[in-house]
């Protein structure tokens, strides 16, 4: 006989758990952009119009002020609430801003460590406990350097600012100190920002220029809106990420280093922190790196501490780098 109880039983729980999901999905659509239409918002989910309105009505009923325009080309957005709405987090989601907050004391970004502090701990109060075990577990095997920041850092309220600006597309006003410490004031239509280890930079057109820049976030001075929205334009590259090296590259020649490395391609990738497409497998234990570094002097210096046995193919210089840094190592070990 056929358990019809279990089965309707597991179908709910089934179709439950797909609702969530849904309106998880819904929510991050909505706080991704500052309005979709109604026919966007059926085609990202695979939904119909009704379903639609149903879960915006569950969103509100959560306490997410979600607002409705009429007409065809009316749609959904978020408003900015009096108060924080309940948060609907997935495991991932929950996991990434807990390692987040635990790593914030020591980012680039100033003046956050005591509100991180408080965050987790709040975060921590509502985690379940199979989640919460996963967090302690990374905080007891993880131990952080300490000391002075390793570089600039930015204000919390800055990074506000130009992301909102982003989102929307308004331009900014801001003054700006370039490496030569000359200032000057700035109008820009924002594209994005960038995080490139230390340093923040933000990807905009410059108007009084009339071209695209990159601009170090903590070199400038009183960013804030104008009120103005700005057209949409084509970035010379496949995202902002991209234009932010190729503007740090300037007009420097790219200089490609080739060398035969004695170990197998998986080893040299995971010693070496370079992507596969850098590594072409010769045998099971040889390989090829070609790699275009920033600088040939670092690049000796990371290869012949690799442990590993290797000869240079291109450039002559790099050859003769890692020559000139035997010889000095050579003399300070009195040999």
């Amino acid at each position: 006989m056929t358990d019809t109880t279990s089965g309707a039983a597991s179908a709910s729980a089934t179709t439950t758990g797909t609702a969530s999901a849904r309106l998880l999905h819904l929510l991050s659509l909505l706080q991704a952009r500052r309005e979709w239409t109604g026919p966007e918002l059926r085609e990202r989910l695979g939904v119909s119009a009704r379903t639609v309105r149903r879960d915006v009505e569950r969103l509100r009923a959560l306490g997410y002020p979600v607002l409705a325009t009429l007409g065809a080309a009316g749609g959904y957005r978020l408003e900015a609430g009096t108060a924080m709405p309940p948060l609907l987090l997935d495991d991932e989601e929950a996991l990434a801003i807990a390692v987040g907050l635990r790593g914030a004391a020591g980012g680039a970004v100033a003046g956050i460590e005591e509100s991180s502090v408080r965050a987790l701990a709040k975060l921590e109060q509502v985690l379940p406990e199979r989640l919460r075990r996963r967090v302690n577990a990374l905080h007891a095997a993880t131990t952080p350097l300490t000391g002075p920041p390793a570089g600039p850092v930015v204000e919390p309220a800055t990074l506000t600012v130009l992301a909102a600006a982003c989102r929307d597309r308004e331009r900014l006003r801001f003054g700006y100190r370039d490496r030569d410490d000359t200032a000057s004031a700035r109008l820009v239509e924002p594209y994005g920002l960038v995080s490139a280890g230390r340093r923040w930079y933000l990807v905009a057109w410059d108007t009084g220029r009339e071209g695209w820049r990159t601009f170090r976030v903590d070199r400038m001075g009183d960013p804030r809106g104008t009120g103005v929205r700005c057209p949409p334009r084509e970035l010379p590259a496949p995202d902002a990420a991209a234009f932010v090296t190729r503007s740090r590259a300037g007009d420097r020649p790219v200089r490609r280093a080739v060398l035969v490395v004695h170990a197998p391609a998986e080893e040299l990738i995971d010693r070496f922190r370079v992507s596969g497409a850098e590594v072409e497998a010769v045998d099971e234990r040889t390989c090829l790196l070609r790699t275009e570094p920033d600088s040939l002097e670092w690049t000796a210096l990371r290869v012949a501490f690799l442990d590993l046995e290797f000869e240079v193919r291109e450039p002559p210089e790099l050859a003769a780098r890692l020559a000139d840094l035997g010889r000095r190592l050579l003399r300070a070990a009195g040999e």
